[in-house]
């Protein structure tokens, strides 16, 4: 890849940063910057793109829990909307073809082919959108995600029937994989947890990927399907934390390979502008399925917020369209540019999701059915005066120690539902909730608690805490565990105790020295036996 692009890139990015955006939204000017000014090579970005994507779909593979996918509200509302968009778009796209004679279309079937296209969600950009947020864990993540997974489900199942050639019959042979489960945990538990964790997680992804390709199937399946093998195993966690940081800067490459299709004529950039204003009733699609099924009204928006775009996928199935004669080279461009274009209409509703939900939560609780899911019923804190928002290691061992010495006035919050049920089988008093939601924040009373003791694993996620306890009108004080010194210094301003896992750990850890016995004792059997 050029170096060039490579600086580009980085300095769109933080433009893009700067002015309040995701930096992806930088790499998607990038792209086109760089294939305008004839930078780069497009074979290699893509091969890097791909990289990318295979490395996301094995890390969603790691998080993903088959039943999920099995649950109704997961399949259902992603066939729903697949059915009513498809259904809405094809007579908008048989107009746009008789109106623009350049992307006019061959036959009726071109239309149905651009509609089921259109109908994907991007995987890519609402796991960024839950990463920069720190919500991976949430509901509406795991159900945003689920649906993202079914939606990709089908463009293999569409890939699998309009191939040129159909799955080598050896492809029933990939049935017996469950069987190499123990081979590939016995892998994983050697590999330390150095650059060996890094590489077996590269070679797994990538081995799947090319052993799907092998018998004619989609090889970001084969990722999906390595990371789901895997995802139960003890170190599964850490292997993807490993890859995250990978994963994102291959990314890099997807974003940069969009400005590649070609850059778009006139009738192309007016038929993406109204392709684009006809993402707007995505969200509003969502949000009615998932109140039918009796999510929240939070919960719903949220999710439908983070499908509000159109789809990689839509770009390979249109790219097939394409080879197949369906559609002109036109349209796929058109189609990247739509894309592009509904990237940065999303971003900014994705960014103040929280307080766009706060400040239109009671008109979007008019359409809240009154039986809720189970998921969704509030746990009642009690009569805690402190409170952990985050039960994972850190917060764990604040709530431990924090119950040592107050007592039973302590109680934990997670978002992990699983989590949660192991923590309660452990005998830990800790209960289902997500710490920005304005809703639990009202139900929970969590603005009359005396102190709330942020352990969240994202600084962004921290600052939205603190945001609506002020807004909440807490007056408690407010602890938080950081990492960094900059992300310290923001937090003192807002007023909060900061306490930097990083640059603090030596002094826990003498802490937790000085509690096991006697150091003065200790120290003279030291000091007798060097001597003697």
């Amino acid at each position: 890849m050029d170096p060039i692009i490579i600086v580009i890139a980085l300095l769109l990015g933080l433009a893009s940063r700067a002015v309040g955006y995701p930096p992806l939204l930088g790499y998607l000017v990038a792209g086109f910057a760089a294939a305008e000014l004839g930078f780069g090579d497009a074979v290699l970005i893509g091969q890097v793109a791909d990289l990318g994507v295979t490395l996301l779909l094995f890390t969603i593979g790691l998080k993903l829990d088959l039943r999920q996918l099995a649950e109704a509200p997961v399949w259902g509302s992603a066939l729903a909307h697949m059915a009513i968009v498809v259904v809405l778009t094809v007579p908008t796209i048989l107009l746009i073809s008789a109106w623009f004679p350049s992307l006019s279309l061959a036959s009726d079937s071109g239309a149905w082919t651009l509609a089921f296209a259109l109908s994907f969600s991007s995987t890519v950009f609402a796991v960024k959108m839950f990463d920069e947020r720190g919500e991976n864990a949430a509901l509406h993540a795991t159900l945003a995600i689920g649906i993202l997974v079914i939606q990709d489900l089908l463009a293999v199942g569409f890939l699998v029937l309009s191939a040129d050639y159909p799955p080598s019959i050896w492809a029933l042979a990939l049935l017996l994989l469950p069987l190499a489960r123990p081979l590939l945990n016995a892998l994983l538990s050697r590999a330390g947890h150095g650059e060996l964790l890094v590489l077996f997680g590269v070679a797994v992804a990538l081995g799947f990927y090319g052993l799907f390709e092998a018998v004619q199937l989609k090889g970001g399946l084969g990722a999906l399907v390595a990371g789901v093998l895997i995802g139960r195993s003890r170190k599964s966690s850490e292997l993807y934390k490993s890859l995250v940081s990978l994963k994102d800067l291959f990314l890099l490459g997807f974003f940069l390979q969009i400005g590649f299709y070609g850059l778009p004529s006139l009738e192309m950039v007016v038929v993406a502008v109204l392709l684009t204003l006809l993402v707007l009733l995505r969200p509003l699609t969502y949000y009615a399925l998932l109140v039918m099924f009796r999510f929240r009204a939070r919960t719903a928006f949220i999710t439908g917020l983070s499908l509000f775009n159109y789809s990689e996928f839509g770009l390979i199935v249109g790219a097939i369209a394409v080879s197949a004669g369906l559609l002109s080279q036109a349209w796929l461009t058109t189609l990247a540019l739509a894309m592009v274009l509904s990237f940065f209409l999303a971003t900014p509703f994705n960014t103040r999701v929280h307080a766009l939900y706060a400040r239109y939560s009671e008109t979007l609780h008019r359409l809240e059915r009154k039986k809720r899911r189970k998921t969704e019923r509030f746990a009642d804190l009690g009569d805690a005066s402190v409170v952990v928002l985050g039960m994972g290691r850190v917060g764990l061992g604040a709530y431990e120690l924090a119950l040592q010495q107050l007592g039973p006035v302590v109680v934990g919050v997670e978002e992990n539902i699983g989590k949660v049920k192991q923590l309660a089988e452990s005998g830990i008093h800790c209960v289902v909730g997500d710490a920005a939601d304005y809703d639990f924040w009202l139900d929970a009373k969590l603005a009359e608690r005396e102190m709330l003791m942020l352990c969240l694993s994202n600084h962004r996620e921290n600052m939205t805490v603190i945001d609506l306890a002020r807004e909440m009108g807490f007056k408690g004080k407010i602890a938080v565990a950081t990492r960094f010194a900059d992300q310290e210094a923001e937090l003192h301003e807002h007023g909060c105790i900061t306490y930097n896992i990083y640059a603090d750990v030596g002094r826990g850890f003498a802490e937790h020295v000085l509690e096991q016995g006697d150091l003065n004792r200790s120290s003279e059997r030291v000091s007798s036996s060097a001597f003697d």
